[in-house]
């Protein structure tokens, strides 16, 4: 966090009692860092919580989601300064980041589903998409401002386009492929019970990233029933199977909650199997975390922590021997890399990137690969990184043993050993 700011935003996650207290860690640390500067809340934990984010020191405005479209003019007019431009339409607004390969398109915000665990509906609302053609205009502004991938996000992207009804999101991939020249466009989390086989025929088409985000929350349908969600153990696999019939070689990557209330021994196996059965590329772990404002904070038969932490500890391992199958089993094809950012080193650059499958991939060329896509060949697998051989090059490929990461000691996007146990934000 650095120090010396005027003007301090942070925009807050309420999705787990952790992400909570870190966020009034982080404006604590904020404050006492910068005590002349104007420090800001807003986000979901000050659409749930405002009156606590305002009692603490140094915070001097509180935004919730509801009013994040005043926060430019809000800050301008506490410390001076001329009108910001105008949100278009649905409420979209990305300016370009300097150095950045990657955009973030939010084209839907707000969840009908209100799982029992979930505050989501609560501090987001209802569902309401961006206009098609708004999404379509903003992802050309990013091809034209030189950005090589978008990313679409939101909270149920599948019930993208509910309030004009049609075919939602397929309309929507179809436009963008048809209307931008953008080399990738990546779905960033769908539900099981969306990925129809009609959806997936856009994935012939190679500038559909063929990674999906599927959470699964739980394998035991008793749970899943107890959490609201609206599929079965047999809906999520037979899901992964038309991915896989349909896409062999996609990442599949989910999101599962250890721990829920009423969870026995019994089920909490029905999602190490689940887990053992897909080969998931990545999981990010949570234990359950009560949220106030949800059904199942009023729920019987909590699961005591040190039996979450013992099946969160388990499971850990689990995933993690998976998602290092996926990536071992990656070594020797060629992927087109997406180069985000490189460094010097023996002569040359040491670069970092992204393949299409969501593989962080690092290799040594001479040449400038800067947001440029170039096929790969997948060398060698190091911790969560794969070192690669661009296509074309002459120089040797990186080598792990003798290769630094930014702090000299493992290569550059290995920073999260095991990186797949998390407590902030998951995709519901």
């Amino acid at each position: 966090m650095g120090e010396g700011v005027d003007i301090f935003i942070l925009n807050t996650c309420t999705v787990t009692h952790t992400a909570d207290a870190k966020a009034r860690q982080a404006l604590r640390a904020a404050s006492r860092r910068n005590p002349n500067a104007l420090i800001v809340a807003t986000g979901c934990l000050a659409e749930r919580d405002p009156e606590g984010l305002r009692s603490l020191p140094g915070v001097s405005l509180v935004l919730g989601n509801a009013a994040k479209g005043t926060l430019a003019s809000r800050v301008l007019a506490m410390v001076g300064g001329d009108d910001p431009p105008s949100c278009p339409p649905g409420g979209v607004l990305s300016p370009p980041l300097l150095g950045r390969t990657r955009a973030f398109l939010k084209i839907q915000e707000g969840c009908n589903q209100v799982c029992a665990f979930c505050i989501v509906p609560k501090v987001r609302g209802r569902e309401r998409s961006v206009p098609l053609q708004e999404v379509v205009r903003q992802a050309q502004m990013r091809e034209a401002e030189g950005y090589q991938e978008v990313v679409l996000t939101g909270t149920q992207l599948g019930g993208y386009g509910y309030e004009w009804g049609g075919e939602g999101l397929a309309a929507l991939l179809r436009a963008l492929l048809a209307q931008t020249r953008l080399p990738r466009i990546r779905v960033s989390s769908l539900q099981p019970q969306e990925i129809t086989p009609a959806l997936l025929d856009l994935w012939q088409d190679p500038r559909l990233c063929p990674h999906f985000h599927i959470p699964l929350q739980s394998g035991s349908d008793a749970v899943l029933r107890r959490m609201r969600r609206r599929y079965t153990r047999r809906q999520y696999e037979e899901a992964v199977e038309r991915i896989r019939r349909s896409l062999p070689w996609a990442a599949i990557t989910a999101d599962v909650i250890v721990g829920f209330p009423g969870e026995t021994e019994a089920d909490f196996q029905e999602t190490v199997e689940v887990c053992r059965q897909v080969g998931f590329a990545r999981v990010h772990l949570f234990p359950y975390s009560p949220r106030p404002g949800t059904s199942a904070f009023h729920f019987p038969d909590q699961v005591p922590p040190q039996v979450k932490r013992q099946r969160l500890a388990f499971l850990g391992q689990v995933v993690e021997e998976q998602a290092r199958a996926f990536r071992e089993a990656s070594r020797g094809a060629i992927r087109p890399v997406l180069w985000e950012e490189g460094r010097p080193f023996l002569g040359q650059t040491l670069w970092s990137g992204l393949t299409d499958t969501y593989l962080r991939v690092c290799t040594l060329s001479p040449r400038n690969l800067a947001n440029t896509i170039t096929p790969a060949r997948l060398m060698a697998v190091q911790g969560e990184v794969v070192w690669a051989r661009v296509e074309g090059d002459i120089s040797p490929e990186a080598s792990p043993g003798r290769t630094p990461g930014p702090d000299g000691g493992g290569p550059p996007g290995d920073r999260r050993p095991g990186g797949h146990i998390q407590s902030g934000v998951d995709h519901r």
